[in-house]
């Protein structure tokens, strides 16, 4: 089992949703020697910032968070944007940390759900990756992502990278990103219910279905597996709870105590039809499971956002810092 607390740890995106709360845990568990560069520091998609990067800091684990993200909407709007940075900031970690930075031992890249090819039988088993193309709006970015599985893994086998790859499901939780141009559905319905006062209009036709997890136990699978995972096979994070765009927005509705009404948009897309994960690798490479109950983890998640904004009515969101780095 790797220490951590004994390893010099770079965590890209540290200033992201996921990577605030993976550097907490971290820290809390003695990780002295942790390294969170940033994006204007550092330009992840710039070869020659990640080669200044590795030599600044020598890392011996990269955990390789960063990302260029967004819903459905961002991921339409920006599909070439969303490809090439998302397939460069890896390219680059993954090279040049595993032909010019010798001391790094462990590599950790976080794929997307959105990968899995667009009618997978659910639950998705990490089998299935490969199986077809992905549900059209988020291809581009799925398909990025799971290009640096396959180096990875062409890695290993050349040069002796002992990198795994993590596939976790989409994410919520206290910090997440509530600014509707590129939010998530999560925190997108929590705002928009929080805060209109007599319609509210969602996108599609609230028939597909989605599964979440809640940020802190992404953030102890991610440790959970760099402690302990050797293997070169993917490895699915998710909670095992699927739930309907409709029935999320009843819930969400619920517990924001809005008296907005519900209409649906469906001249605009669906996205992938069903999402729901088998997560039982995980369980048995390295003992992990989601803890936290759904209903539990929107309150906390709602409870967050209104701390934020006790008399918010449509205002601007709280600036969120980027993901990329």
């Amino acid at each position: 089992m790797l220490d951590l607390t004994q390893e010099r740890v770079l965590v890209t995106g540290a200033a992201g949703f996921l990577g605030r709360h993976l550097c907490e845990l971290l820290r809390a568990e003695g990780c002295q020697n942790l390294f969170t560069p940033r994006s204007s520091d550092y330009d992840l998609v710039d070869r020659a910032a990640v080669r200044r990067l590795y030599a600044a800091f020598e890392p011996t684990v990269v955990i390789h968070l960063a990302a260029r993200v967004g819903g459905i909407g961002a991921n339409r709007d920006n599909p070439g944007l969303f490809f090439h940075d998302n397939l460069q900031m890896g390219v680059n970690l993954i090279d040049v940390g595993a032909r010019l930075a010798s001391p790094v031992r462990k590599f950790v890249q976080l794929g997307t759900v959105c990968s899995y090819p667009k009618h997978t039988p659910v639950p998705f088993r990490e089998d299935a990756l490969w199986d077809g193309f992905p549900e059209e709006t988020n291809a581009p970015y799925g398909i990025a992502k799971k290009a640096l599985l396959t180096m990875l893994q062409s890695y290993r086998a050349q040069y002796g990278l002992n990198g795994i790859y993590l596939l976790p499901v989409n994410l919520y939780g206290p910090g997440d990103n509530f600014d509707l141009q590129t939010s998530h559905v999560i925190p997108a319905m929590i705002r928009k219910l929080a805060t209109a006062n007599d319609k509210v209009t969602l996108w599609g036709d609230g028939s597909p279905t989605r599964e979440f997890l809640y940020v802190r136990d992404c953030a102890l699978g991610i440790v959970a597996a760099t402690r302990q995972y050797e293997g070169a096979a993917p490895v699915n994070l998710g909670s095992g709870r699927e739930i309907s765009m409709r029935d999320l927005a009843g819930l969400i509705r619920q517990l924001t105590g809005s008296t907005a009404e519900i209409e649906w948009d469906t001249s605009m897309p669906n996205g992938q039809p069903r999402r729901c994960l088998d997560t039982s690798r995980a369980q048995e490479a390295f003992a992990w499971h989601a803890e936290t109950r759904f209903e539990d983890g929107l309150r906390k998640t709602i409870q967050w956002w209104q701390a934020q904004s006790p008399t918010r009515k449509g205002g601007e969101s709280p600036k969120e810092t980027t993901n990329r780095g």
